[in-house]
């Protein structure tokens, strides 16, 4: 009975993807502070879709095309020509509502585009703001998943393991788990889920360390907030939309 779980594993840097098969696997892109708690509240606020693109340039010229919000940023700011940042607080339901996002990030938005090219059973968006949903999806689906880390700069990162282990510690018992990245993720977890953001300070992950730099406790507050944006966003046709 065990054989028929199918199977899990934890990619906990871009620069690792290529060692996982994606081909028949639900891919989870988790960047959580903060592309991917940012694309749950916006789909959450009713924004008709987002659509992510790997660059700054592709970010402006989609935008004018089709009159979108143009939103990223490059090393924690918003990036030059854009309109708007990653921070979850910009996209209100009163602002977002029926309207396209083009995002365009420094490690999220690359690392779905990698798994794209990779040929990727299925791309699905995760963060602890839609971590509910996540799991149960991955539970119903009964499809092999990799959790794909966005780090940064290749540089593994503790708030994406974290969110990892968090996935792996609700839907174990569905899975065959041979992965010793997926037990790193899941012990990290554990040890951290009493208090996220005190872990993340008292272990002064590098991310929290950037973003506290520019004034942002209340953005990493709130994406290590679980379920307050419980949406299931699916990469479909070039586009990010709600299941």
């Amino acid at each position: 009975m065990t054989n028929s779980k199918p199977t899990l594993y934890t990619a906990l840097s871009p620069a690792l993807l290529h060692l996982y098969d994606v081909n028949h696997a639900i891919v989870v892109i988790i960047d959580v502070l903060r592309a991917t708690s940012t694309i749950a509240t916006a789909l959450r606020n009713g924004a008709k879709c987002v659509i992510p693109v790997d660059s700054v340039a592709k970010c402006i010229e989609l935008g004018r095309q089709i009159d979108g919000i143009t939103a990223g940023e490059r090393d924690g700011l918003i990036a030059e020509g854009l309109e708007h940042g990653n921070s979850p607080f910009e996209y209100p339901r009163e602002f977002i509502h029926n309207k396209t996002l083009v995002l365009t990030t420094t490690n999220g938005t690359k690392l779905l585009h990698m798994a794209l090219d990779r040929g990727a059973g299925q791309i699905i968006t995760g963060s602890f703001p839609n971590l509910g949903s996540i799991c149960q999806y991955l539970i119903d689906q009964h499809q092999p998943v990799v959790l794909g880390c966005a780090a940064w700069k290749d540089r593994i990162n503790l708030e994406d393991m974290l969110f990892a282990g968090a996935v792996i510690n609700q839907v174990k018992a569905h899975f065959s788990i041979n992965c010793d990245s997926s037990q790193l993720a899941e012990t990290a977890y554990l040890d951290a889920k009493g208090d996220l953001y005190e872990f993340m300070k008292a272990k002064n992950a590098s991310h929290y360390h950037r973003l506290m730099g520019y004034g942002l406790e209340k953005d990493i507050r709130y994406c290590l907030t679980p379920d307050v944006a419980n949406v299931l966003p699916v990469y479909e046709n070039g586009k990010l939309i709600v299941l």
